[in-house]
């Protein structure tokens, strides 16, 4: 009988080992750049996705868990929460294009300035301090200004017999929130908008200038399409600032939910009504909605305003 000799399977030579080696290795490096994202996703699905999930099944469900439409249907039905809807869009809407004017043309006056001057860096720092001064520490500050008992008011009553409060105070009501809303919605259009506007080259005015263009026909045809979405897309920014707003509004208005943040605040809080938890997550998805709507809206003006500068 003649053996049958197996034969002995031999180590991978230097080179196969190698290009084996060097294509894990490739992969390996391949994916070292993108481990630096895995801290950003995380931080996305635990503070972003996670909530709204809750948020969208919660406001599906009672008290129990089971699925309900009478949470959107209390929502839906008119009321309070449609007029907090409406009162929060009027809010947002007033502050935002205040804002956006009144810090765009103050953008523009830093612009003009000299970059490197002491004013342009004292205005752009007041202006990064000034724009996350908002919540609980603005309202104080107005308060402690025009309240009841604010430093101008009395001034005004002892010293000039003018009184702010007369008709009753307009700081605790929407008028309230529209002046300070409006206080911390310019400084930060100017952080948002001011490189849009130093992105403009003077070598363009000069073109326009030297083909005949007169200044107004530089803003219509060059300056004004080039700033357009820049400028949109800030007043979006102002408007989505503004509409999910909270603890200035909380700290202001002491009586009544004029807005929806604040009718979430009861809903949660409560001790009147009790099982409205859910009816409050309703009107958190009535808020990304609304928010959906906003960026979907400047998405097609984003595509109109790609047709001017092709």
């Amino acid at each position: 009988m003649t053996d049958v000799v197996t034969p002995t399977p031999t180590p991978a030579s230097g080179p196969a080992r190698a290009a084996a080696g060097g294509s894990g290795g490739r992969r390996l490096g391949r994916a070292v750049p993108y481990l630096g994202v895995v801290p950003f996703l995380g931080y996305v699905t635990l503070f972003l996705l996670w909530p709204t999930y809750i948020v969208v099944t919660g406001a599906f469900q009672d008290d129990a868990g089971a699925p309900t439409t009478r949470n959107v249907a209390a929502v839906l039905s008119g009321g309070e929460y449609v007029d907090a809807f409406v009162r929060s869009i009027l809010l947002s809407v007033a502050t935002a294009l205040a804002g956006a004017v009144l810090g765009a043309l103050l953008a523009w006056a830093v612009a003009e300035g000299r970059p490197d001057g002491l004013l342009h860096r004292v205005v752009i720092a007041a202006a990064g301090v000034l724009a996350q001064f908002g919540g609980v520490m603005l309202a104080f500050a107005f308060l402690a200004t025009f309240g009841f008992n604010g430093v101008v008011t009395l001034f005004l009553a002892d010293r000039l017999g003018v009184d702010l409060l007369a008709g009753g105070s307009w700081l605790y009501g929407l008028t309230g929130l529209v002046v300070v809303y409006t206080y911390f919605q310019i400084p930060l259009m100017l952080i948002v908008f001011l490189p849009a506007i130093n992105g403009l080259r003077p070598q363009w005015q000069e073109a326009s200038a030297g083909l005949g263009g007169t200044g107004r026909a530089y803003w219509r045809y060059v300056g004004g399409p080039i700033l357009a979405p820049s400028f949109a897309g800030a007043t979006l920014l102002l408007f989505a600032n503004a509409f999910s707003a909270y603890a200035t509004a909380a700290a202001l208005v002491s009586q009544g939910s004029p807005i929806v943040p604040l009718q979430i605040r009861s809903a949660l809080t409560s001790e009147v009504l009790l099982g409205q938890a859910n009816v409050g997550k309703a009107l958190a998805l009535g808020m990304i909605i609304v928010i959906a709507l906003v960026m979907t809206a400047y998405a097609l003006l984003q595509r109109r305003t790609a047709r001017w500068l092709r």
